[in-house]
């Protein structure tokens, strides 16, 4: 049963607007996509900083903007050299739908940017929150943007006790958040719930106490330190322990490299051949052939340093590394035979990246290459 949300007045409604307002002119942070907001600029950020920290979403945009500085430089880019630019972001399916929407952009729209939300959802990788955050932002358009902290905000300030990750708790906080908007500036409104969110209404112990709008506030907290029940989630979803053996074939001064699928994790990335097991124990899976069409040719050269674990958003990666050698630079599905420098350059996972020096140093002592 939806809940009514008439429990704020017009006047509540009005002043906690205004409140919210003046807190943002003078608290919001020095963000660089804040000065000036460009669509092209603005869409890369809300790509960007889904499910990163703003210090390291920052580094990335500054660096996309610097090689890609507008919609048809990176239409132009390679997949590849867009995959590697994104790589340590995770979550690799927005990078390959931020390049089909520079495509979109450039060759089907001929660069005429629509001005509302519902006609931004029309790029690949644009869902509800960041069309409207676009269209707010950079043409006015009065649509209210609900991200994560934009949630956590509004459910609290109405005392909203359903799930927010479930259609009943979700969709009365949509309907207030458009309540709420200020439709003379919304996207500064937008920005502003999401700051106060960012900066006040955090997840664990919220600062209460100088929040613009907790004298209206149904859940606002009165002994520092502490954290209301709310917002409410139905469940999160079980993290599953996988094995992840990455096997480091060598030939020579060639090693194997292997394209993942375009679904799934680590799309159209770049990896050693690996397996995966899901798996419920802490010890180290029996030693498998890697998953190659001529594994029976491989010579074992061991384990390469120690486990490790690789956190993903649903998964706890423990990960290893075996060495093998091969007699031939064999022919593999989806594989090439490249030069360490030259599978460098290639777009690979987290996992591999911050240990290629170590396994490059390692498969290239003497009697190993």
């Amino acid at each position: 049963m939806e809940q009514n949300f008439e429990i704020f007045t017009k006047n509540e409604i009005i002043q906690a607007r205004e409140q919210l307002k003046r807190w943002f002119i003078s608290n919001q942070r020095p963000l660089p996509w804040r000065e000036s907001p460009r669509p092209y600029a603005t869409w890369l950020c809300e790509i960007i900083m889904q499910q990163t920290r703003i210090e390291q979403g920052t580094r990335y945009w500054n660096s996309f903007l610097s090689q890609w500085p507008n919609f048809e430089a990176l239409a132009a880019a390679n997949s590849e050299e867009v995959m590697k630019a994104w790589q340590g972001l995770g979550y690799y399916s927005r990078a390959r739908n931020l390049h089909k929407a520079a495509h979109v952009v450039v060759h089907e729209w001929k660069l005429e940017l629509p001005k509302t939300a519902k006609d931004w959802q029309a790029l690949p990788g644009v869902g509800p929150y960041t069309a409207a955050a676009i269209a707010s932002i950079c043409f006015g358009d009065p649509t209210a943007a609900v991200d994560g902290n934009a949630l956590r905000v509004l459910s609290r300030w109405a005392g909203i006790a359903e799930p927010i990750d479930k259609p009943a708790g979700k969709k009365p906080i949509e309907k207030l958040a458009q309540t709420f908007l200020n439709i003379k500036n919304p996207g500064m409104h937008n920005q502003a719930v999401m700051e106060l969110g960012a900066l006040v209404c955090t997840p664990k112990s919220p600062a209460c106490d100088v929040c613009p709008i907790h004298e209206s506030c149904r859940s606002r907290c009165t002994i520092p330190g502490q954290t209301p029940a709310l917002p409410m989630k139905a469940g999160k979803t079980k993290v599953k322990q996988v094995a992840l053996t990455f096997h480091v074939v060598v030939c020579g001064e060639l090693v194997l490299m292997r394209q993942r699928p375009s679904n799934g994790i680590w799309g159209e990335l770049w990896e050693f051949p690996s397996n995966w097991e899901e798996t419920s124990q802490t010890t180290a899976p029996q030693l498998q052939q890697p998953p190659i069409s001529s594994s029976k040719s491989l010579r074992h050269l061991g384990q390469m340093g120690e486990a490790f674990d690789h956190i993903l958003s649903h998964r706890k990666l423990s990960v290893y590394f075996q060495a093998w050698q091969a007699e031939t630079a064999f022919p593999e599905a989806n594989g090439q035979w490249l030069t360490w420098s030259e599978a460098q350059k290639l777009p690979i996972p987290r996992a591999i990246e911050k240990n290629w020096e170590e396994l490059e140093k390692s498969m290239q002592l003497p009697g190993l290459s």
